[in-house]
């Protein structure tokens, strides 16, 4: 019962709280034995809860927004535009949530046209008026505004942190500023992400602040615009309207037509029979006793299994507890994640290893172990390029050794001389965290590292190839741990950033052995998913085999002939000068080719082409390539902008960065393979991305041009699998036709042209075997009519009819793809033929579009996976046949589906006969695979 002397008002926003209990949940959800994801409803209550046992409220409401167009939404068409679609848990769950907050008899307020924090901000201002002590419940930083002597911003407690109570002095000091009105100038300026509001462009957090100090509101600021300089004034006095509409935006509307009696707000208690009713129906056990102190009986499951609170499954027990005590203590762990342990909170034994005789002893007790965790600390990402500051190393959980490395050369070398054994030993397993790096550094010291290796990074890739697979993140999922910050070491990224090189041993001490420690437990905690998985074979057979033949690559690199990209530099800057006339010819002026407003002005709003032309959701004109494209098929303009671009493009992206990449040290470009990025399992390469570079357009192929071998005595060999995916899906559907066609080493296109176009084989023209060969290759992306359409410039109805031919004549692919989707509904993952997974969990979704992107990658996903197991298994037997050979020849570089070698001449007709023949033999299928092999002066010559 309320008290006259003691007005306490919580006011709850609600889907604030939901996103916040959704994201708690995404990772571990809350299903019941109906089926249904409770997670967000959990969450939600327990907060409520968690307020009314320590708060002790007197009052209490819970403002939800609706689906309406709010007046933000009048005033800014492209207000909260870019949201994504509401996750299928919340809109399943909000209703549930509706009938859980009456259940507990407190109100639920919404109103077509206002937010929820409109709603509370005029509650608030209503209720401090009538001598309440208000708190807003929510994490939303644009509460600040409304805060005063007696309206508080309550942001509940998450991951660990405590709650946060947040008064006018709290929130000044947070964002700086003179009153908490400020917010709303803050949020005007530097905009807001979130919410899509614009802002001024140019202005962070830090510049916002600085201006307010100076100027107090936007409004003053816009009067002063002639003390601002350069850029800055120029974006106050251009986007000064858009600044002012942020800031309207961003204000919390306080006159919500919405009374407030305080009666209606009386907190006493919840609707028993209600909420016992809902918490039944939700399987809120654990609820039901801590709020009714009774205890319910449970569905029928084997008493012998439990829910896995972290993967969703069923896993053994002891016998002796009850499913009741078992799902009990999951739904008391669930209401939000538990505090992190840290460094400060762990026992925890790191040494510093700084002497001889220490160093001695540390490699003494390595070298009893049947495996140790180490780990490099350097100055650089760049592992050509980093220099070696320390080695750490863990054998047992929760200790480690640190061992510091000077800068000079050759003491660094007599310290890492201590070690040379103990990395060479080959009866000792080596674990690490992205251990490929490590394996480079170290061999740019002259360090070997032999024996079986154990990547986490790797392991956990395979384990969910979508996720994040960073040591700190992993080590927050699975060990409840939150290590100790780089940034706490050096700071953020940027200018200001130090260098480890600087930090005394004593610093780096800690950070490091914690590295190794951690990594070594993450191996414990990952090796059980991954054998329940059946993911150990492919890990230890392919994926860490070939580990050190990308690090014997990376470290090989590949010379540039600087000169021929100089040369075609030169070209593309004339051709794109000359283009850019014909441009201005048809524009009929001069105006920045590289400016998409002005561009757009020029094509839609002098020249007219497109009535009908999109804008962006900033008021321009969209002029992005898919629109482009379309608009080419008439259009002359669009066609020679089209061209302008590609060339930009070439001379900036890779003609005049690939020079910028050579290593002083080595002369040559040493690219970064990347094994943990792809869903697909295919390898990424940075620094050059070596998938993207163009090879569909004659100046493109040029650029391979400049890839050439390390000397006179050298040529580079390339061979590539052809048509690997297409003789995958043959395989996997076992289709007769298409399998007989490879068999014969038929042209496949003309052969599916010949079929679905039902004519002879010699009567297939050029233009039936492009549409075939489009087709082929878009049936295994799941091609729609549309799509296919587009691709060929055909009409729709022309592209449905070969989709359909094509399955006529091929039915067991469409027998195949249909079951890969069935498979997938069932299961929501699709395996590669070497049981790479690639986890699908929208392939049941409610959401059509996300829905019918799963079903494609359920369809495609079996064969580009599965390709990229071949050249993988190629890649380490073609390293482990040419290390047994001792040959002088080195494998260079892998793109998409062809490997590229620097060939000794002498030894280029055994390379000539023994690659195919490993790429063909890599994993078996029922159709034979072809490699094309190619040898020249260069890579395109070779190709």
């Amino acid at each position: 019962m309320s008290t006259e002397g003691n007005k306490k008002l919580f006011l709850f926003d609600a889907m604030a709280l939901i996103y916040r209990a959704h994201f708690a949940f995404s990772k571990n959800p809350r299903i019941n034995s109906k089926g249904l994801n409770t997670g967000i409803m959990l969450g939600f209550t327990n907060t409520l809860l968690e307020v009314i046992e320590k708060e002790k409220p007197t009052h209490m409401a819970v403002a939800f927004d609706t689906k309406a167009p709010t007046f933000r939404h009048v005033q800014f068409e492209a207000y909260k535009a870019n949201r994504l679609e509401q996750p299928e848990d919340i809109e399943i769950g909000i209703p549930w949530i509706k009938e859980i907050v009456k259940g507990f008899n407190i109100p639920v307020l919404e109103l077509d046209g206002y937010e929820a924090d409109d709603i509370i901000g005029t509650i608030a201002k209503k209720a401090e008026y009538k001598s309440f002590t208000v708190y807003m419940m929510t994490p939303d930083k644009d509460y600040g505004q409304l805060v005063e002597d007696h309206i508080f911003l309550y942001k509940p407690s998450f991951m660990g942190n405590a709650v946060d109570i947040m008064g006018p002095k709290e929130v000044c000091a947070k964002w700086d500023i003179a009153n908490p009105d400020q917010v709303r100038d803050i949020l005007g300026l530097m905009g807001d992400s979130v919410d899509n509001i614009p802002g001024i462009p140019g202005i962070g957090a830090k510049t916002a602040t600085k201006l307010l100090k100076e100027y107090g509101t936007i409004e003053e600021l816009l009067k002063n615009t002639d003390k601002l300089k350069g850029k800055q004034r120029e974006n106050v006095e251009n986007f000064g309207p858009q600044g002012l509409l942020s800031k309207e935006l961003a204000t919390i509307n306080q006159e919500v037509p919405i009374a407030f009696k305080p009666e209606d707000y009386t907190y006493d208690g919840p609707n028993e029979e209600k909420l016992k009713a809902l918490f039944a129906e939700l399987e809120f056990r654990a609820l039901t006793r801590r709020v009714f102190n009774e205890t319910v009986t449970q569905p029928k499951m084997n008493v012998h299994e439990q829910l896995g609170l972290f993967t969703g499954q069923y896993e053994k027990t002891d016998q002796k507890e009850t499913v009741e005590t078992i799902v009990d203590e999951a739904e008391e762990l669930a209401p939000m994640p538990t505090p992190l342990d840290t460094l400060d909170s762990v026992a925890h034994s790191y040494h510093l290893v700084d002497t001889p005789a220490k160093i001695k002893d540390l490699v003494n007790y390595l070298e009893l172990q049947d495996e140790f965790c180490f780990d490099t600390e350097t100055t650089s990402v760049n592992a050509n390029a980093a220099e070696l500051v320390g080695l750490s190393f863990s054998y047992i959980e929760r200790e480690g050794f640190y061992v510091p490395i000077p800068s000079d050369q050759k003491e660094a070398k007599t310290i890492l001389s201590n070690f040379t054994e103990l990395f060479l030993n080959e009866k000792i397993s080596k674990i690490g965290q992205n251990i490929k790096y490590d394996l480079l550094v170290l061999k740019n010291y002259g360090l070997e590292v032999r024996g079986a290796l154990y990547d986490t990074m790797i392991a956990h890739y395979l384990i969910d190839p979508e996720g994040r697979h960073s040591m700190d993140w992993l080590s927050e999922l699975y060990l409840n741990y939150k290590p100790v910050s780089i940034v706490s070491l050096i700071g953020k990224k940027g200018k200001g950033q130090g260098n480890m090189r600087d930090l005394a041993p004593e610093a780096i001490s800690d950070y490091a052995a914690e590295d190794a420690d951690i990594t070594l437990q993450l191996k414990k905690a990952l090796d059980p998913e991954l054998k329940s998985n059946q993911l150990e074979k492919l890990f230890c057979d392919v994926e860490v085999p070939l580990i050190p033949v990308l690090a014997a690559m990376e470290f090989e690199g590949v010379r540039i002939d600087t000169k021929s990209l100089a040369e075609l530099s030169i070209e593309l800057e004339n051709e794109s000068k000359l283009i850019e006339e014909r441009v201005y010819a048809i524009a009929g002026e001069k105006f920045n080719l590289s400016s998409p407003k002005q561009l757009g002005e020029i094509l839609f709003t002098k020249l007219n082409l497109d009535p009908k032309a999109k804008k962006t959701k900033t008021g321009q004109y969209a002029t992005g390539e898919e629109v482009l494209s379309k608009m080419a098929l008439e259009h002359e303009i669009a066609r020679v902008i089209l061209e302008y671009r590609q060339l930009i493009k070439l001379k900036s992206t890779y003609v005049d960065a690939l020079p910028l990449l050579i290593n002083e040290k080595t002369g040559r470009i040493h690219t970064s393979y990347n094994q943990a990025v792809t869903a697909t399992g295919r390898l990424s390469s940075t620094n050059p991305n070596l998938q993207n570079i163009p090879i569909r357009t004659e100046r493109g192929r040029e650029i391979r041009k400049a890839f050439v071998p390390r000397d006179e005595n050298y040529v580079i060999l390339a061979a590539d699998y052809s048509q690997i995916e297409l003789r995958i899906m043959a395989s996997f559907a076992k289709d007769e036709s298409m399998i007989e066609a490879f068999r014969l080493g038929r042209d496949i296109h003309a052969t599916t042209a010949a079929k679905i176009f039902k004519v002879d084989l010699d009567e297939v023209t050029s233009d039936m075997r492009r549409k075939a060969k489009t087709a082929n290759f878009g049936i295994i992306y799941g091609i729609s009519a549309f799509g296919l359409s587009q691709r060929l410039n055909i009409p729709r109805g022309e592209a449905s009819d070969i989709i359909k031919a094509y399955f006529e004549e091929f039915p067991a692919v469409k027998n195949y793809m249909d079951s890969c989707v069935e498979n997938a509904r069932k299961h929501e993952y699709v395996e590669t033929i070497l049981g790479r997974r690639r986890y699908l969990r929208d392939i049941n979704s409610r959401n059509a579009t996300m829905r019918s992107f799963a079903e494609r990658n359920a369809i495609n996903a079996p064969i580009q996976g599965s390709a990229a197991d071949m050249i993988k298994v190629a890649m380490v037997e073609i390293h482990k046949w040419m290390q047994s050979q001792k040959l002088k020849s080195k494998m260079l570089l892998q793109v998409h589906d062809e490997l590229v070698f620097d060939a000794h001449k002498d030894e280029v007709e055994l390379l000539k006969k023994h690659i195919p023949e490993i790429m063909s033999n890599a994993v078996k299928v029922e159709v034979p695979l072809e490699v094309e092999v190619g040898v020249g002066k260069d890579w395109l010559e070779a190709h």
